[in-house]
């Protein structure tokens, strides 16, 4: 063990999930960098986001606690100035703190202090104030520039819109990201460092360089699997994933804009990879890889053809709650090494923390990560959640919305949607399962024969026994980790 606690960085993409790359089962997208990093560390097959949105899950991460808990259920809803987080336990400890990247998350000004480094940079480009510790590498009127075309889309469809650039890469918010956070290595290499590397990309707005888009023309795309009558049966789908399919289905969008959007998709992923190249390389020419642990993960996932939509909304199929996650340290811990336990976001503070020899807070519910930690027992199961207690949004009032239903019905009823029910998700390496207890119906997967969650076999009598056992995981789990404080409400 160094003498000094080593350095963090973690690597957040933004809607990433796990299957845009080839070391979950992609078939056609690389990650050569995702997959060097795992060779100096633990891949786990099977990571959770404790909630699929962008705000709720990035409280998680950083409090190691569930939604429920920390009390921001919404995007709308971010970090509690009661919250007890990581990077006050890094400021504690001496640590440079930074944010590099998308934010979504701290607001208050007790927790902006926090950070001695802040380049924010969201889906739009900079963010103001932008900057704090150091300033941009590059010229704002060429940031600016490469966001353009995010501001100023003509939709392909009433669900979605896509467009490439050709402004230059270290302008776009993936290159801008890496590149000013090879500038904080080189200026902070000497200093005990806590870096969050927030990349805005792959979350809509879809943009991406031209020259990386057109590393997926439509006939090198595989789309997943899906059935047209997938949500015609309302005895056995949920009422809120058929609303969602009414507002995301591009069963009637071009063929050719379908495989379109998800070309730009993959192209941003791309990119990202090349952006943890730098990254790492720069690592690796600072000499600070042995003692720098590097997390990269994402915050939720994204619908990208999974049953025949795109985006996201509030249900849990594995296409938005499976995320990548790798954890490295060079010579520290495993390398090269496989963990599928299921294991979630709000595992990484607490083993980051314990990696470093810092005390964990006691009001964290995340656990060492198996493979990471020497003698963490591997896991069985893990959870996910959505909706804050609001009423349900549901197909009556869908209708009320003007057709077509598409992007416009999807904001129009973002804040309702998010609000909605109470939905928790238990996973395991072999069944999923989804209960809301204030109203739809619940949902079982049979992941080992149906990979691709076509069929919900909760109502089949065969599997009552699968779905006792589910309940007693989220009853178990919902008395350990308790609900904290009231949610505001929209």
């Amino acid at each position: 063990m160094p003498e000094r606690p080593p350095n963090v960085i973690v690597i957040m993409a933004d809607q990433q999930k796990a299957t845009s790359s080839h070391l979950w089962g992609n078939t056609f997208c690389e990650t050569p960098a995702l997959a060097a990093l795992a060779e100096d560390g633990v891949l786990f097959d099977c990571a959770i986001t404790p909630h699929p949105l962008c705000g709720p899950a990035r409280q998680s991460l950083w409090t190691s606690q569930f939604p429920h808990s920390h009390g921001g259920r919404r995007n709308q809803t971010l970090m509690s100035p009661d919250a007890v987080h990581a990077f006050q336990v890094w400021k504690e400890a001496g640590f440079h703190n930074g944010l590099i990247g998308k934010n979504h998350c701290f607001e208050t000004d007790q927790d902006l202090a926090l950070f001695d480094t802040w380049c924010e940079c969201g889906h739009g480009g900079i963010t103001e104030p932008s900057t704090r510790g150091m300033e941009w590498f590059r010229p704002r009127a060429g940031i600016d520039a490469a966001h353009a075309a995010r501001k100023n889309m003509t939709p392909q469809s009433p669900r979605f819109s896509y467009a490439t650039n050709d402004t230059p890469l270290e302008d776009c918010g993936t290159g801008l990201v890496a590149g000013q956070t090879v500038r904080f290595l080189e200026e902070h290499r000497d200093d005990p460092f806590a870096l969050w590397v927030s990349f805005p990309d792959p979350h809509e707005p879809w943009v991406c360089p031209q020259s990386y888009a057109d590393m997926f023309p439509a006939d090198r795309i595989d789309t997943p699997p899906w059935r047209k009558d997938e949500f015609d049966d309302p005895d056995t789908v949920p009422e809120r994933n058929r609303v969602l399919n009414r507002i995301l289905g591009f069963a009637d969008d071009a063929p050719e804009d379908v495989l379109g959007v998800q070309g730009v998709y993959y192209g941003m992923v791309k990119f990202l990879d090349d952006g943890l190249a730098q990254i790492t390389a720069a690592l690796d020419r600072l000499n600070l890889q042995e003692n720098t642990i590097v997390v990269y993960c994402s915050d939720h996932g994204d619908f990208m053809g999974e049953h025949g939509m795109q985006c996201k909304g509030g249900v849990f199929y594995d296409c938005l709650t499976h995320v990548p996650l790798v954890v490295s340290w060079p010579g520290q811990i495993a390398g090269g090494v496989r963990e599928d336990s299921p294991v979630n976001l709000i595992d990484i503070v607490p083993t980051v923390l314990g990696l470093q020899g810092l005390d964990v807070p006691r009001s964290m519910h995340g656990e060492p990560l198996p493979s990471v930690v020497v003698d963490a027992p591997s896991r069985e199961v893990t959870f996910s959640e959505y909706g804050a207690g609001g009423p349900a949004f549901t197909m009556a009032d869908l209708e009320q919305m003007e057709q077509p239903y598409g992007r416009r019905a999807l904001m129009k009823s973002l804040q309702w949607r998010e609000a909605e029910g109470r939905r928790k998700m238990a996973r395991t390496r072999e069944w999923k399962y989804v209960h809301d207890p204030i109203g739809d119906l619940d949902e079982l997967y049979d992941l080992q024969n149906d990979p691709w969650e076509l069929t919900n076999v909760a109502h089949l009598a065969e599997h009552a026994g699968v779905t006792s056992m589910m309940q007693g995981h989220l009853a178990d789990w919902s008395i350990r980790t308790e609900d904290a404080r009231p949610v505001p409400m929209p």
